[in-house]
């Protein structure tokens, strides 16, 4: 790609603090490869069922949610949190549909930007999210959850501890 194009295509993307919701997964995940890719292979693509994937053949999952989005209005209710945590019939391995009932990672990371505050808040910003690490086993059999019965499930921690809690439930 062309140098100018490409940097004409992350500013369109990146340059606003509130990123859009279509991109700001792949920007928690580049967070979390920063400080989980030495035990973890960022692995996600297109249709993927998980986004890291370990040497033990472990996968896990991200989810994140933001109290503000690139489109809130001044007046507008801050979002609470809520994850999609609904397992599926099955999995793409690239153009391949494989039929495996369940969710497909062992592990999930829910990010989560809650700052309010649209003069400050900055989604690109790691130190302005937090993050909890859950196994799949301890998550309702539900299709989505809310930020609250995450934080009932385990204590937030910093970009710069996530690492550590994720290796804390394989141990």
């Amino acid at each position: 790609m062309d140098a100018a194009l490409k940097s004409r295509l992350m500013s369109a993307l990146f340059d606003a603090p509130l990123v859009n919701n279509a991109f700001r997964g792949t920007l928690v995940e580049a967070m979390l490869a920063q400080v989980l890719e030495l035990e973890w292979q960022w692995c996600s693509a297109d249709w993927a069922s998980h986004d890291f994937e370990n040497a033990d053949g472990l996968k896990l999952e991200v989810k994140q949610s933001t109290a503000l989005q690139s489109w809130h209005e001044p007046g507008l209710r801050p979002n609470r949190g809520r994850f999609d945590i609904k397992a599926r019939t099955g999995r793409y391995e690239g153009a391949r549909w494989i039929e495996a009932p369940g969710r497909a990672a062992q592990i999930y990371v829910f990010a989560w930007h809650g700052i309010t505050d649209p003069l400050r808040a900055d989604h690109r910003d790691p130190s302005q999210w937090q993050f909890h690490a859950v196994k799949a086993v301890d998550l309702p059999e539900q299709k989505s959850i809310a930020l609250s019965r995450v934080a009932a499930l385990v204590e937030p921690c910093s970009i710069n501890e996530i690492a550590a809690r994720v290796r804390s439930l394989i141990d």
